[in-house]
């Protein structure tokens, strides 16, 4: 997956606020204050608290 830095720079998690950082696998983006990971769908990151996926729950994309 190549997610497009100046994209990764400006998102922020939608809940807190808070910085989020792409998941090594490249497959999600993590939120360390909220404890979750968004998924990336097609390239396209899945920024909706809804979808979010709690940390230890994570398994990455299928």
């Amino acid at each position: 997956m190549t997610m497009n830095t100046e994209l990764l720079d400006i998102l922020v998690c939608p809940k807190c606020k808070g910085d989020v950082a792409l998941k090594p696998a490249g497959d999600g983006l993590a939120c360390d204050s909220c404890k979750v990971v968004y998924p990336v769908k097609d390239d396209i990151p899945i920024m909706l608290v809804d979808q979010a996926v709690p940390e230890k729950e994570w398994t990455g994309s299928k």
